[in-house]
């Protein structure tokens, strides 16, 4: 099957389904919820090992949030691994475990790949991580590796492999491990109705903008960001129905090249930087989260 017509075929599948149901999730009764509304959220959610007994739902945003009813991401599937086992972080929300494998599905059609590696998409309620991002909260994120995979790798090489870069010059260009397989997948990637923004080093923006023909509009999803040179981040809409999901701002009308090629000047000519004035007061780090901080119903995915 030609791959224009297979990417197509999905979409219209995609758009036919709409992921969620139309009929809204009752928030979680509070009755009995007894939780330390100041501890720190990530211990608490870190220690989770299993999702919360209740109807799925992301509550919050994807930076301050949670997941009820999360669904674990099988750890091998015939056109996908997950990675980093160890991290338990194969859950997400039902809507971004059936994306994860409709796009494996699609890069497994394309020429030396039999599918995707999949990183760190949720823990197992969500919310704050223990290390790493500050994202990933709500059930509808999802680190694709870039690389082709070839499937068949161990638990223990899923924790040792290394993904592969595909920037230089610190991201401003690709290298020569950036090829069509790429630019493919993440094309397929951002067309997918489900799909709100793909966080991707400036370069990669800015090969796509320079090799994209006929419909360019997937373009306007695909956002230069830092780091993101082993693995896009896929960032879902909330689903339908979901009352309690916070959806990020809407992005910029047009196909964001010139915003990216503007990164990429940044990188190579950087702009001077502003001395800092001694009166001036220290940036304070950022404040870790704490429970009262997250929407009221974490608290009822906690305590579950």
């Amino acid at each position: 099957m030609k791959l224009p017509f297979l990417v197509a075929t999905l979409a219209l599948a995609l758009t036919a389904c709409g992921g969620a149901s139309d009929q809204s999730i009752p928030a979680p009764s509070m009755e009995g919820v007894q939780v330390n509304q100041s501890a720190m959220a990530k211990t608490l959610f870190g220690a989770k090992n299993l999702a919360a007994p209740l109807p799925a739902a992301p509550y919050g945003s994807y930076s301050k949030g949670c997941l009820a009813g999360g669904e674990q991401l099988a750890e091998t599937g015939p056109t996908w691994q997950a990675m980093r086992l160890s991290r338990n972080r194969n859950w997400a929300h039902p809507v971004t475990v059936d994306f994860v494998q409709d796009l494996s599905r699609q890069a497994a059609a394309l020429p030396g790949s039999n599918g995707i590696y999949v990183g760190d998409m949720s823990q197992p309620r969500g919310g704050p991580m223990l290390t790493g991002h500050r994202s990933h909260q709500s059930g509808l994120d999802a680190d694709i590796w870039l690389m082709p995979a070839s499937l068949g790798l161990s638990r223990p090489q899923r924790e040792e492999i290394s993904a592969v870069s595909m920037q230089r010059a610190k991201g401003a260009y690709t290298n020569g491990n950036w090829s069509r397989f790429q630019h493919e997948l993440v094309k397929a990637a951002a067309s997918d109705p489900r799909v709100a923004r793909i966080f991707i080093f400036p370069g990669a923006k800015v090969q796509m903008c320079n090799d994209a023909t006929g419909d360019r509009s997937w373009l306007r999803k695909v956002r230069p960001w830092y780091g993101h040179h082993y693995h896009m981040h896929v960032r879902l809409t909330c689903p339908r129905g979901a009352q309690g999901c916070e959806n990020q701002a809407a992005i910029p009308a047009g196909d964001g090249c010139a915003d990216a090629q503007q990164w990429v000047n940044n990188i190579l000519n950087p702009p001077p930087v502003r001395p800092r004035d001694p009166d001036e007061a220290p940036a304070q780090p950022r404040r870790e989260l704490r429970v009262s901080d997250l929407p009221q119903a974490c608290q009822a995915v906690l305590a579950r």
